[in-house]
């Protein structure tokens, strides 16, 4: 099967793609289409960045969004549009973006540039996050040389103007398929479902593929771990797995929802996991990795899974037997393994609304505030009533093997006033609960002193006090 998108208005047409062949590498070694840089080869710096724009059906629009094309592979392309630095200038005219740039003297070295012109541009067009603030929007993108005032300065001096894209709308209508796509690459072999019984289907043949949503850890294993993947099956254009059902109930996120696009409905959930959600890489990151990824791949330093937990949430996995709903720590096994049989994919997850007696608090802690792994991410979530804790959540990531639950904590807190003393109490509990390893992020030690603090984070918060580190240090923290 040829991979086709939309180019600058010109369809590209790919024949025999390798399935794990990336756009950065095709941009620069095949199209000569050299602006777009190679930085680090696994999404954390942002040279890289393209936009990459789908047809929405329902409007008649194209939603553009900005990602690491370092570590996206050909077929995720297909069907789409993509724009490069070299897009952006036309008959050797520059974008007001591009030229305000040049004049602030916006560019030192000049190799993060066109990354930054990228995610800029995405804002100026109505790109997905084109609402936060600049600083926001560039997280994602490294400047070697600390240039950041004025790429910042020319990031606010342009005003948001979304571009006409009706001739690209008509073409990539022309793309548009309905029916399962695939490919073949020597022994190898790629697949785009549209549906998720095609997927069902697909795994049943396939039981050992490997599934590919925003490819944001999978694309490191190729381009850093040089692993050979033999089948791939690309979830990113199944409508139902991108669906967000916000109801009185809760929120329930289909699994190939992108973070960035989880963003608001997650705020109005709770303000915590909104701004957890904006400090999960960056914003190239976000747009492309999915919240079904970020629990299938099971890592024990995943930002979303400990807000998940503390939060109640139940997670949906489903076969060609059948679905299975279970609460989600229960997923979690140990280190590299989760509850996921042969044939089954994460399909859903549902995060029950909060109610008025409980008393949320989330936090991730990381060497750098934008775009970093965290060393320490606590969510808590104690149901007070009358004074006393009558139900308490506590889960942790980067603590334990899996994101895990403070089951200590949570009894020391659990039909208990709700009082200092107490949180206290249920802070040296907590160092009971874990015995984190010590790694480049953070010490063992650091990590329970962290963790314990949180907690005590949480109470001044619900005192509606602002914390402090002398808060904490009076506290005897």
């Amino acid at each position: 099967m040829t991979v086709r998108f939309v180019l600058d208005q010109e369809v590209i047409e790919l024949a025999e793609v390798d399935p794990t062949a990336t756009l950065l590498d095709h941009l620069r070694y095949r199209m000569r289409r050299t602006g777009t840089k190679e930085g680090c080869a696994e999404g954390d710096c942002g040279a890289c960045t393209v936009l990459v724009g789908d047809l929405d059906h329902t409007h008649d629009a194209v939603t553009w969004r900005a990602v690491n094309a370092c570590i996206l592979f050909l077929p995720m392309l297909h069907g789409k549009a993509l724009l490069t630095v070299e897009s952006l200038a036309q008959d050797g005219v520059f974008t007001p973006l591009q030229t305000c740039m040049a004049e602030n003297g916006s560019s030192q070295c000049g190799f993060c540039t066109p990354g930054f012109v990228m995610s800029l541009h995405g804002r100026s067009i109505g790109a997905t996050g084109h609402t936060l603030p600049v600083a926001d929007v560039i997280a994602g993108n490294l400047c070697r040389c600390t240039g950041y005032g004025p790429i910042l300065a020319a990031g606010d001096a342009v005003e948001p103007t979304p571009q006409d894209d009706q001739r690209l709308v008509a073409k990539l209508k022309a793309l548009a398929e309905t029916d399962t796509v695939s490919g073949r690459f020597g022994d190898r072999q790629w697949f785009i479902p549209r549906t998720t019984t095609a997927l069902v289907e697909l795994l049943v043949e396939h039981p050992k593929a490997r599934l590919v949503a925003g490819a944001t850890d999978v694309g490191l294993s190729v381009t850093k771990g040089l692993q050979t993947i033999d089948t791939l099956i690309f979830l990113g254009d199944i409508p139902e797995l991108a669906r967000i059902e916000d109801t009185p109930d809760g929120l329930t996120i289909g699994a190939a929802v992108r973070y960035a696009d989880a963003h608001d409905a997650f705020t109005r959930l709770h303000p915590d996991l909104g701004e957890l959600t904006r400090r999960l890489g960056g914003l190239q990151v976000r747009n492309a990795g999915t919240i079904g990824g970020n629990i299938a791949n099971g890592s024990p330093i995943g930002d979303g899974p400990p807000a998940f937990i503390a939060l109640c949430a139940t997670l949906t996995v489903r076969s060609a037997e059948g679905r299975r709903t279970m609460p989600l720590e229960r997923y979690f096994i140990a280190y590299g393994q989760q509850d996921l049989r042969p044939g089954e994919f994460v399909e859903s997850l549902h995060i029950p609304r909060p109610g008025p007696d409980d008393v949320i608090h989330i936090s991730k802690l990381a060497r750098r505030f934008d775009s970093d792994i965290t060393a320490v991410c606590g969510a808590f979530k104690l149901t007070v009533r009358d004074g006393r804790t009558t139900d308490a959540r506590i889960a942790f990531g980067g603590m334990a093997a899996t994101p895990k639950r403070a089951g200590g904590c949570e009894a020391a807190l659990t039909g208990r006033p709700f009082t200092l003393a107490t949180i206290q109490t249920a802070m040296d509990a907590l160092r009971s609960d874990y015995a984190p390893l010590t790694d480049v992020r953070g010490s063992s030690a650091y990590r329970i002193d962290a963790a314990a603090n949180l907690l005590l984070r949480l109470w001044y918060k619900a005192q509606g006090e602002t914390v402090s580190v002398l808060d904490l240090e009076s506290a005897g923290a």
